[in-house]
């Protein structure tokens, strides 16, 4: 078919024929940076955290005083140990997808003005590496000689473990076992070196700082108490929870469970998650209506113009049009005005997108979501049009002369 006729006669129907295009380019632009939007949420979302998630729990008490921190974690240790499918419990400051608890600064050097990262140091006593299943890649794994008391919230010259992801952005292609970071004027040699262990709770500069984390062993006492990480087999650990908070009303009767803080590794996570979850589905509405709105219009469009043609097409009948030929001159009209709103809205998407990365910190939008947004209005152009350009091709010859 030629494409001069289908120009000619939307010129004619410039006002009608605008609209639409703009509706198609505003559809094209949101259309592509929700899906890059929910994309880019799912992924952080499958993100590793680098433990054994199924068999691990944290139980977390407040309400007592520094001073009686030592009884209480062997009081705590002591009974929790004892309940039935437990296979490990041991002490530690934070857990994955948990609340914060050693976030600071650090320097490559002491001398150093400028911090090289912000960054969650994980601190662990004995046992609590070892539950928590994390792979170290190079290095060594935490030894009973490498503990410290914590003073503050870090050891005083404890050996760390630090992530693959924090090394590979703090000594970009270099070994990183053996070097030294500083917090607080204090160094800390590198001994091994993690393939992931996710911050409690996500990362202050971006998806791509969510495993800067740094594990240090220590010894509980004053500075390390009342949060305890427990292991069990995935198919008791609801159950080994629950006996673990009923068996701390006994042997600390003068504590009190933190129910926030305590639950499973799964739990956490799904509540971590939880906004994620929720702006994906809104994200998809947004989509699921856009779409929704730009076929009716572009379905009330064509039926407008069949209604307003039909001598027109009564007049190429007669003059030995086929139905197919009235088909394809409706298809080929709608794909014309959806590929002028895929233009526009490519530039329109851009311009989205550039708002969200000066705005939101959100990445640059990847190429490849505007010919699948493309695509996806093509398709449901043709398919918005098919009924009104079937009943176009249904309109007989005789409409001709009913119409003279």
């Amino acid at each position: 078919m030629q494409i001069q006729p289908v120009l000619a006669a939307l010129r004619r129907h410039r006002l009608a024929t605008l609209l639409i295009v703009l509706e198609i380019a505003l559809a094209c632009g949101v259309l592509c940076n929700a899906c890059f939007l929910i994309a880019n949420r799912l992924q952080q979302m499958r993100m590793q955290s680098g433990i054994q998630e199924s068999s691990l729990a944290e139980l977390t008490i407040t309400g007592f005083e520094p001073s009686q921190s030592t009884d209480l974690n062997a009081r705590v240790l002591d009974g929790l140990r004892t309940i039935q499918g437990m296979q490990s419990v041991s002490v530690i400051n934070a857990v994955p997808f948990g609340d914060h608890a050693g976030t600071a600064g650090i320097k490559l050097s002491r001398d150093a003005r400028d911090i090289a990262g912000v960054v969650d140091f994980y601190v662990g006593g004995p046992g609590s590496f070892e539950a928590l299943g994390a792979r170290v890649v190079s290095g060594r794994a935490p030894q009973e000689a490498d503990m410290r008391p914590v003073v503050d919230f870090l050891p005083k010259g404890a050996p760390v473990l630090v992530t693959r992801a924090l090394a590979e952005y703090l000594w970009p292609g270099a070994d990183p076992l053996g070097k030294v970071i500083w917090c607080a004027d204090r160094p800390f040699r590198v001994m091994g070196l993690l393939d992931h262990l996710a911050r409690p709770s996500g990362g202050e500069g971006g998806p791509e700082t969510r495993e800067w984390s740094v594990f240090v062993p220590a010894l509980p006492g004053e500075n390390l108490a009342g949060v305890y990480l427990l292991r069990a087999a995935p198919d008791q650990l609801d159950r080994v929870l629950r006996d673990a908070r009923a068996r701390i009303a006994k042997v600390a009767p003068e504590v009190v469970v933190d129910s926030h803080g305590s639950q499973t590794i799964p739990q956490l996570r799904d509540r971590y998650f939880r906004d994620d979850r929720a702006m994906a589905g809104m994200l998809v509405g947004v989509i699921v209506a856009l779409l929704l709105v730009t076929s009716l219009g572009i379905v009330g469009l064509t039926s407008f113009w069949v209604a307003q043609r039909r001598k027109q097409i009564g007049v190429r009948r007669a003059l030995g049009a086929t139905r197919g030929d009235i088909l394809n001159y409706f298809q080929t009209e709608n794909f014309l005005i959806v590929s002028f709103g895929i233009a526009l809205g490519m530039a329109l998407a851009f311009g989205i997108n550039l708002l969200l990365m000066t705005r939101y910190e959100l990445p640059r939008l990847p190429v490849l979501y505007l010919p699948v947004g493309a695509l996806v209005l093509w398709g449901l152009g043709q398919l918005a049009v098919l009924a009104p350009a079937l009943r176009a091709a249904a309109v007989p010859p005789v409409v001709a002369t009913r119409s003279v």
